[in-house]
C-alpha cells in the first residue's frame, strides 16, 4: 500500500463516525511541484509592491529583514503552505525584477476584489487587479510560459513545465474586501449581503476557468472575521450593542460567514460540476476568530491592538499607516513603527496578521481539522465521495 492510500486509511478511521460513508479517490500522493496562488493582501508576496510601489519598511523586517512585498513584518500563510510543500516561496506575476516561476507563481494583490470596483486605488485603496484580472493573467501565463518553454530562451529554467500545471496546488483566499467595500458605500448589512451570490458566482467562475485549463487541487480560504480586525472597528462607528463579549464588530462577521456559507454551498456544487476536481474548504474563518478571542490564553497581547501604527485606541491611524513618515525640522523621521515584539502581536498593522499569527493559523489548518473534505494539506490532490 503506498503512502497516500495508507494516510488516507488511517484520516478516515479518524473520522469515520463523522462522515460514515466517504471514501477517499486516492490515485497517488500528493507531490505538488507547483503553486498558483490567487487573492488580495492576505497572500499578496509583492504584486501591488510591484505594481505601485513597495510596502515601506518595516515591513519585512522580522524574516526577511527588508520589505519583501509583504504587508506583513514576515511570512504569510502562502509562504507557510510553500514551505510545507518543499516549494520555494512564490513570486508575484507582476514583479519582473529577479522572479523565479519554476514552482508556480502569485497573482494576488493587496486590496483585490472579487468583482471590480467602481473606483481607483488612489480613491479607494481597492486593487484595480480583481479576480477576474487575476484569472486572466493566469490564463496568459500558462500559455505563453510554455511557448518560451519550447524555445531556446534564457527563461526555460524559470518557468514551470507545462505538466506542472495539472499537478500543481492552486489556492485562494479573497472576499473580504468585496464585504467591507460595501460598508464604505454606506450600505446597510442586509444590502451586503444582497450582493455576496454574485461574489461567489464570479468566484466560481475563476475556479473554472483553471480547471478547463487543467487545475484539478484546489484549496481555498473562506473569509476571515473582518469584524475583529482594527481598521474595521476604527473605520466604521459600529454601536456598542453591535459588538460581542470579545470586542468584535458583529454586522461585519455576520456578513462574513454568510460569504462563507455561501461559498461552502458553491464548492459542493463545483465538486458535482467538475468530477476531476479535489477541492478542500478550508474553514479559516473560525481559526482566525478563535486566536483573536483566545490571544491572550495564546500567549498574545491584546489582539485588536495593532503592532505598526500610529495612536488611536488600536494604535492604528488610517492616514497614518505602517511606516508613515513627516519631516521634522528638516528631517524625514518614521512615526508609525514597529511594537517592540511582533511576535506577541496578532495585528501587525490594523489590517493584516502577524507573521506570528499566520503562522499560528497555519499550523492549526495544516492537518485537515478545519476542512471539508479533512485532509491534511499534502493529501489535497485526492477527492472524497
Amino acid at each position: 500500500m503506498d503512502s497516500c492510500k495508507y494516510e488516507a486509511l488511517v484520516l478516515l478511521l479518524s473520522i469515520a463516525l463523522l462522515l460514515p460513508f466517504k471514501t477517499v479517490v486516492c490515485s497517488s500522493s500528493c507531490t505538488f511541484p507547483a503553486i498558483f496562488n490567487f487573492g488580495d493582501s492576505n497572500s499578496d508576496t509583492g504584486g501591488l509592491s510591484a505594481a505601485f510601489g513597495q510596502a515601506p519598511p518595516p515591513n519585512g523586517e522580522t524574516f526577511f529583514g527588508a520589505p519583501a512585498g509583504r504587508f506583513c513584518d514576515g511570512r504569510l500563510i502562502v509562504d507557510f503552505i510553500a514551505e510545507s510543500l518543499r516549494l520555494n516561496r512564490l513570486h508575484a506575476f507582476l514583479d519582473s525584477v529577479g522572479s523565479n516561476f519554476s514552482h508556480g507563481a502569485n497573482f494576488a494583490t493587496a486590496g483585490s476584489t472579487i468583482r471590480p470596483q467602481n473606483t481607483t486605488i488612489s480613491q479607494s485603496g481597492y486593487s484595480p487587479i480583481s479576480l477576474d484580472v487575476q484569472s486572466v493573467q493566469f490564463s496568459d501565463f500558462k500559455r505563453r510560459s510554455q511557448e518560451f518553454k519550447q524555445s531556446e530562451s534564457i527563461f526555460q529554467n524559470l518557468l514551470p513545465k507545462e505538466d506542472d500545471f495539472s499537478g500543481a496546488l492552486y489556492t485562494f483566499d479573497i472576499g473580504q474586501n468585496d464585504l467591507t467595500a460595501g460598508y464604505k458605500l454606506n450600505m446597510s448589512t442586509e444590502q451586503v449581503k444582497a450582493y455576496v451570490p454574485d461574489l461567489v458566482a464570479q468566484f466560481s467562475n475563476a475556479i473554472k476557468n483553471v480547471y478547463a485549463r487543467g487545475g484539478r487541487a484546489f484549496w481555498i480560504h473562506n473569509t476571515g472575521p473582518a469584524g475583529c480586525l482594527p481598521y474595521v472597528m476604527d473605520r466604521f462607528l459600529v454601536p456598542a450593542a453591535q459588538i460581542d463579549k470579545f470586542g468584535c464588530a458583529t454586522p461585519f462577521n455576520e456578513v462574513a460567514k454568510y460569504f462563507n456559507l455561501r461559498l461552502k454551498q458553491a464548492v459542493i456544487k463545483l465538486r458535482k460540476e467538475l468530477p476531476s476536481a479535489a477541492i478542500t474548504y478550508v474553514d479559516v474563518y473560525s481559526v482566525k476568530y478563535s486566536l483573536i478571542t483566545r490571544a491572550t490564553k495564546l500567549g498574545f497581547e491584546n489582539p485588536f491592538l495593532a503592532c505598526c501604527g500610529h495612536g488611536g485606541k488600536y494604535n492604528y491611524n488610517r492616514s497614518i499607516k505602517c511606516g508613515s513618515k513627516k519631516i521634522v525640522k528638516g528631517k524625514e523621521i518614521v512615526i508609525a513603527k514597529s511594537c517592540k515584539d511582533p511576535s506577541a502581536r496578532v495585528s501587525w498593522d490594523g489590517t493584516h496578521f502577524t507573521e506570528a499569527a499566520n503562522k499560528w493559523v497555519f499550523n492549526e489548518i495544516l492537518n485537515g481539522s478545519f476542512s471539508d473534505p479533512p485532509l491534511p494539506l499534502h493529501l489535497a490532490c485526492n477527492r472524497m465521495e
